[in-house]
């Protein structure tokens, strides 16, 4: 078997492990969803243990849980019995993992925690496991085969226990009514953070940046102004500084090849008339969502009475790091 056919069956039975997977899900998930969604009211944490292939993909399904809001912390099975245990306090959900259900790290662990009022969630490929029996909820993550062609290495298991963890962390995101400004405020490095922090007001091009013009101003006086701003559209004003429309480099090139001697004709006969507008005080995100929407380069900002004061390109976004 040549390489690209060994690649594409792995990934075809690990994606039919997965599938089975959901097939089985049954009340079990439904449970083991409401005990965290009660930990975190009550204040409490969620504590991820897992020994081996187990324990790496403990570390992401709680960093998964923290980056939505839930707070979770791994456990190490063999400084737990060192001291580490302390980490944990009455109230607190466990979430346990070994596929085999019988890893005996966890199982002489098992004692001890269960000494805390905690509940603990089991995903098992065995759920007549010991691991499974302790347990208060056992989620079944078992699998046919592992993609491995020994039928060895924790491949399509270790898959399935890290898509389960996924699945309960994103059922819980929306039982809990978690948003994207949530979700903002536990990301503030990245560009998402940046887009879901920022308002419209904080990145548009206003005042002497803005090019503006009137309706009675020419093409030429609107190419003048976008010049002077380094903007690639111009807003179209009424006398009353209403907005009667905007003129873009793109309706500039268009009508310039049906009339080369354009320069001299109204701006307000070539404009685009209600084009897209944005609020001030709008997420930055709702900026980009519309622009995308409306495959267009400018957004028109609106202050609360509709006045236009800023204009946001799409360079401006990339230059500011917000896409």
């Amino acid at each position: 078997m040549d390489h690209l056919a060994r690649a594409r069956t792995v990934i075809a039975m690990e994606s039919e492990g997965l599938r089975r997977m959901a097939v089985g899900l049954n009340d079990a998930f439904i449970e083991a969803v409401t005990i965290l969604h009660h930990t975190l009211d009550q204040r409490g944490k969620i504590v991820v243990v897992g020994i081996g292939k187990s324990g790496n993909i403990g570390h992401k399904i709680a960093a998964t849980l923290n980056s939505t809001g839930a707070t979770a912390v791994v456990l190490n099975s063999q400084d737990a019995l060192h001291g580490d245990l302390g980490l944990l306090s009455d109230g607190d959900a466990v979430i346990a993992m070994s596929y085999s259900g019988e890893t005996r790290e966890l199982l002489d662990l098992l004692p001890f925690i269960k000494r805390f009022e905690v509940s603990v969630i089991a995903l098992t490929g065995k759920l007549d496991s010991t691991l499974a029996r302790l347990s208060d909820v056992a989620l079944d993550t078992s699998v046919e085969r592992e993609a491995c062609p020994l039928n060895l290495a924790p491949t399509t298991s270790s898959t399935a226990m890290l898509v389960m963890g996924d699945a309960l962390a994103m059922v819980l995101l929306e039982d809990r009514g978690f948003t994207e400004e949530d979700f903002a405020r536990f990301h503030p490095g990245g560009s998402l953070g940046r887009a879901l922090l920022t308002r419209v007001s904080d990145i548009m091009r206003a005042d002497a940046a803005l090019p503006t013009v009137l309706e009675a101003a020419t093409v030429l006086d609107a190419l003048h102004a976008m010049t002077r701003a380094r903007a690639g559209a111009c807003l179209i004003l009424t006398t009353t500084g209403q907005l009667a429309g905007i003129f873009t480099h793109g309706d500039f090139a268009r009508s310039f090849q049906q009339d080369p001697l354009l320069g001299g004709r109204a701006v307000a006969g070539l404009m685009t008339r209600n084009p897209v507008t944005v609020q001030a005080d709008a997420l930055a995100v709702e900026a980009i969502k519309s622009i995308g929407k409306n495959r267009i380069d400018d957004i028109i900002v609106l202050n609360a009475e509709g006045i236009p004061v800023g204009l946001i390109d799409t360079q401006d976004l990339a230059r500011l790091k917000i896409v």
